[in-house]
């Protein structure tokens, strides 16, 4: 006895026993519970749950029935884990918060985006979703492959046919041993587009699938702010993006202004969400909330955030994206098992590897209905045979003493098959009608026809790839929606250019700081005296202060009031509608309270030779060197140095070479060579430009240049309007009062814009009330310094022009072809009797003796 129990006996050594064990453990929980699949994009539970519901026919055509029938069906046959597990990840698949398209349909109660946990599974009761269906398609054509279940009872499929590309589209996430995937889920169509591309050009790089995959898009739809994360994800498997909830501000009538929170990023828990504002306003550190209530309901998310009157809504905002989970980053790691091994894979590989299932599953599809068509058409030939010699067959049949004697008659007077015979033997006498014989040989010969084809399919690769891109273009059509989740630029977005298309742009900033941009085409050229298009929404203490053409690749120079200086470059800046207001200004800038844009400059390169040249409200200027602001901060810097009450009313770009004139609201204005005013650091203060008289300030300064047939373009806050050549402003000494340029009057009011223009330019005239007219220079004409100029506007009453911004003309527009807007517009009487008016007034040089020539620093 004591030599069986010896012979029993093994000796191993305990490190390799251990890690032998976990070694299968580790591969266990990888292969068969962590990891999804690349071809089907499924767990084994997930995989199991469909599969289950399918055979018990629960589909989406079908009615509901009990979760707990499910589970017990699942965890009976195939999945040898809790009950608990099988019916957390069926209700995974129910929510249409965690799901991007849900793979079950449930009825009942099955959690909510608070983290409100499922009814029982004796209550609530599920089916198969409808896109769910086309994840076993064609799953009885054996077109997948089946293993046994854990006790060899029942045979599971090993992956699904997947007829669309759930692992990109739902996304999966999963921890193992040593590995971990977190893929974020897919807008359907995008997905469909990018495996489509890459069917017809298997040399498509990632960049090029990017155009067509711009980045996940999330069931609680949210903001990614910036494409560097997504795009090195794709690159490499592995990258982190950062997710914004959607807010937005509204006020009342009473001025009060109220932050609504109606999209929150992916995975974030609603109510943990609120109770983390709550505590933070407890504890002060978060100051300006007045009330927080959640009015969620059934048609959708609403957060409202209640601001106290004298808080900032917008810092507020910024102050709840850095301290909550209304921003909060997800890391991707695009791990899934390929051939049964975990593999980080990138954008392509994941397209691929789907695709080349596919390719695998329309070969097997073909080949079972070949088969299948093959059979019948065998069948079908046997009986031709056998209406061809019915009265031989009827007389074999009957002389034998048995159907085994007759089928081997049969099958060796006729040369037949077991299975002919067999088919003749169960042949009714009604398919000897001549009806039923046209039957036969009309399915008999579609048969043949459908054989060619299947055999085709199947000598030819392109022709697969044709059926899988017509099937993806039909589920594409049936589920396809819109996407939620939108692709912004963020604070510390670092943006790959190359991504970015060049376009011209039109920059808008507003009185009140809200900015954005449009493609510069957006507006459509018109004639003088029209009544314009609405181009920005605003709310009536609001207008359109700034307007600058550019390039979306082009640093964009923020001057403010206050003399400091930001930048940004021009695709940061939000694409809008034409009509929208815009966004705050502050969400981009960290400007201060006070401080609005003056100025605007475009900079394509930052070189040494070349200046920015200042102008202030109280008539001091400045002149620097652009390469002093290359390097400029997050939070800005200063750019000049400004006296008490004074303000930065604008900034040009120069060669060094340039004259300036510089306008004042009166209609002063005083023109001299930059060199006066010699390159100084960027936080001096300056010199004296233009002398003031009493209440008289500076609006507008722009550069000269004797080459250049350019003219000064006056415009006034009643839309009036001239050109004067420049001939007409003499050069004259830094700090003077300088020379009249325009003859102001009640009728035409102040002068409010001072520009330089050649005829193949346009101007925009913006109003006060956000509307936007654009004409052509040359259709406004010259006159002399001392003039009131011509209507190019006609306002309402208590309507002023508020600025205009001179624009190059977009190639292909035909201007003259432009109809005006005719709502209240001007007669042709009118304009002539305005241009009349205006040529009848003193043209005479109405130039004051310059003052002495200030110096003073």
């Amino acid at each position: 006895m004591a030599d069986i129990e010896q012979s029993r006996k093994k000796e191993i050594n305990i490190s390799d026993e251990i890690r032998t064990s976990f070694m299968d453990y580790a591969m266990s929980v990888i292969v068969s519970r962590a990891l999804p699949d690349v071809r089907d994009g499924l767990k084994p539970v997930h995989r199991r749950i469909l599969y289950a519901m399918n055979d018990l026919g629960m589909t989406a055509d079908k009615a509901y029935k009990k979760s707990a029938r499910i589970v017990g069906e699942v965890i009976g046959k195939y999945h040898p884990h809790g009950d608990s597990a099988v019916y957390d990840a069926m209700v995974r698949m129910a929510q249409d918060f965690n799901y991007r398209n849900m793979l079950i349909d449930g009825h009942g109660n099955f959690g909510s985006v608070d983290g409100d946990a499922a009814a029982a599974m004796r209550y609530t009761e599920a089916r198969m979703s409808k896109i769910s269906m086309e994840m076993v398609r064609d799953i009885q054509k054996d077109t997948i492959d089946y293993k046994e279940n854990y006790d060899g009872s029942e045979h599971e499929p090993v992956v699904l046919p997947g007829r669309f590309p759930n692992l990109l589209v739902n996304g999966a996430a999963g921890i193992a041993v040593g590995m971990a995937t977190n893929i974020p889920p897919h807008q359907l169509g995008e997905i469909i587009d990018g495996v489509l591309a890459l069917s017809k050009n298997p040399d498509i790089d990632i960049p090029g699938l990017m155009e067509y995959i711009p980045g996940p898009d999330f069931p609680t739809g949210g903001e990614i702010l910036g494409r560097e994360g997504i795009r090195r994800a794709y690159m490499t498997g592995r990258g982190s993006i950062m997710t914004r909830a959607k807010a937005y501000i509204e006020e009342k009538e009473n001025g009060r202004k109220t932050i609504i929170v109606n999209e929150i990023p992916y995975q974030v828990n609603k109510a943990k969400l609120i109770e983390k504002i709550a505590e933070l306003v407890r504890d002060k550190r978060i100051d300006g909330i007045s009330d927080l209530r959640d009015e969620s309901d059934r048609n959708g998310m609403r957060i409202v955030i209640e601001v106290r009157k004298d808080a900032n809504a917008n810092v507020l905002l910024n102050n709840l994206y850095k301290q909550t989970a209304l921003q909060t980053s997800f890391g991707i790691n695009l791990l899934a098992l390929v051939d049964g091994q975990p593999k980080v894979l990138n954008l392509k590989e994941c397209l691929y590897y789907y695709l080349k299932h596919q390719q695998e599953v329309i070969r097997r599809r073909t080949i079972f209905e070949l088969k299948k068509a093959e059979a019948r058409a065998h069948i079908l030939e046997g009986l031709r045979i056998a209406l061809d010699h019915i009265d031989e067959i009827i007389a074999l049949i009957r002389g034998s003493r048995t159907t085994d004697i007759a089928r081997e008659g049969l099958m060796e007077q006729f040369s037949l098959s077991y299975e002919q015979a067999q088919a003749i033997l169960d042949m009714r006498l009604q398919r000897l009608t001549g009806l039923e014989r046209d039957k036969i040989e009309d399915e008999y010969n579609e048969l043949i026809k459908l054989i060619g084809e299947l055999k085709a399919i199947l000598a030819d690769e392109e022709k697969v790839l044709e059926i899988i891109r017509a099937e993806l273009i039909e589920i594409k059509e049936k589920f396809n929606d819109e996407r939620r989740t939108e692709i912004t630029i963020g604070e510390n977005a670092i943006e790959d250019e190359d991504l970015i298309p060049r376009q011209q742009i039109a920059i808008t900033v507003t009185h009140n700081g809200y900015v954005k941009r449009l493609p510069l085409s957006t507006y459509r050229a018109q004639r003088r005296g029209g009544r314009g298009i609405q181009g920005m929404g605003t709310n009536d203490d609001d207008f359109v202060e700034h307007l600058l053409s550019t390039n979306t690749h082009n640093t964009i120079l923020f001057f403010t009031n206050l003399g400091k200086v930001y930048r940004l470059k021009g695709y940061e800046i939000p694409e809008l509608g034409r009509t929208a207001k815009g966004i705050p200004i502050i969400n981009l800038l960290q400007i201060e309270k006070g401080e609005s844009i003056s100025a605007i400059i475009p900079v394509e390169e930052f070189v040494d030779d070349w200046y920015l040249f200042f102008g202030t409200k109280d008539g001091i200027c400045k002149r620097s060197p652009l390469s002093a602001f290359a390097n400029i901060r997050r939070g800005g810097l200063f750019a000049i140095n400004l006296r008490e009450e004074d303000e930065l009313i604008g900034v040009r770009l120069t060669d060094g070479n340039k004259d300036i004139i510089i306008g004042t609201n009166s209609g002063m204005a005083v023109r001299f060579h930059e060199t006066d005013v010699r390159s100084m650091g960027r936080t001096a203060t300056g010199v004296k430009g233009i002398s003031l008289r009493d209440e008289d300030y500076v609006i507008g300064m722009e550069l000269l240049n004797e080459d250049e047939n350019r003219d000064i373009m006056i415009v006034t806050e009643k839309g009036f309007g001239k050109r004067t050549p420049m001939e007409e402003y003499r050069v004259q000494s830094r700090g003077g009062v300088g020379l009249r340029t325009s003859n102001t009057t009640d009728r035409n009011g102040k002068v409010i814009a001072l520009k330089t223009v050649t005829e193949d330019q346009e101007i925009m005239i913006i109003t006060t009330t956000g509307i936007v007219i654009r004409m052509a220079v040359a259709d406004i004409s010259q006159y002399g310094r001392n003039t009131q100029g011509v209507r190019l506007i006609r306002l309402n009453e208590g309507v002023d022009v508020a600025t205009i911004a001179v624009v190059d003309k977009v190639d292909g527009e035909d201007i003259e072809g432009e109809e005006e807007v005719t709502d209240d517009q001007e007669t042709s009487e009118e304009l002539l009797q305005d241009e009349q008016e205006s040529s009848d007034t003193n043209n005479e040089d109405d130039s004051l003796p310059d003052e002495e020539d200030s110096t003073e620093e």
